[in-house]
């Protein structure tokens, strides 16, 4: 039984692989609005736009999707202040990653709309909480910030939800069958990061109790 969970014990200890790829991604009521954007490029309301979404929610692969379509760069909003924007623009399309009120470097921002919208370049942000509503003290920029139009990706339905409880297990090389997915879709909270922490807690219980991952053994873990 040991040998039989050996190769499983290498894979948890690696990132698990997640495929950005346009066929990977799961399609939903709750984020059919942020899909379309993508999809109706470049015909955008603005050239800048936001993608707001809770962590898991499917920003950055939507991001992703967009990146290759339009030949974007991808930036970490960490990076905004060390960042050539010149150099990052140069494409006419940049990704800019997790943009979060704490630490950001409004100037470098700032700085990063003025150039797009006079180099007419596209920016994608994505961001956890409504960029509009940032406390920023550069006015100018909170100016600019909510006049950039934003789309936001709700919690998943129900059927999204599984299909995401699916997809993560894939991602964990596991194979669960519908009735372990349709009992933990009825036991946990209808979020992308619900759903993560399930799927993790499965594969390493299940690791841990040299056993297979079964209705059973989330039964266990999530009376």
């Amino acid at each position: 039984m040991d040998q039989a969970f050996g190769p499983r014990q290498l894979v948890l200890a690696l990132d698990h692989a997640v495929s950005f790829a346009r066929e990977d991604f799961l399609g939903g009521p709750s984020n059919a609005t942020a899909l379309t954007l993508i999809e109706r490029w470049p015909d955008w309301p603005d050239r800048i736009m936001a993608l707001v979404g809770p962590q898991g929610s499917g920003k950055s692969h939507l991001a992703t999707i967009w990146a290759e379509t339009a030949g974007a760069r991808v930036l970490s909003a960490k990076l905004l202040p060390e960042t050539d924007l010149p150099s990052a623009l140069a494409t006419g399309a940049l990704v800019v990653e997790d943009l979060e009120p704490a630490g950001l470097d409004e100037r470098a921002l700032f700085h990063l709309i003025n150039l797009a919208k006079e180099e007419r370049a596209y920016v994608l942000l994505t961001a956890r909480t409504p960029v509009a509503s940032f406390p920023v003290a550069i006015r100018d920029l909170a100016s600019r910030l909510r006049a950039v139009p934003s789309v936001a990706l709700a919690p998943p339905d129900d059927d999204l939800l599984r299909s995401l409880i699916f997809k993560l297990a894939a991602d964990r090389q596991l194979t669960v069958d519908e009735a372990l997915v349709n009992y933990l879709a009825n036991r946990i909270e209808r979020s992308f990061a619900a759903a993560h922490a399930a799927v993790v807690r499965l594969d390493e219980e299940a690791m841990r109790q040299h056993r297979p991952v079964t209705r059973a053994l989330a039964a266990e873990l999530f009376r």
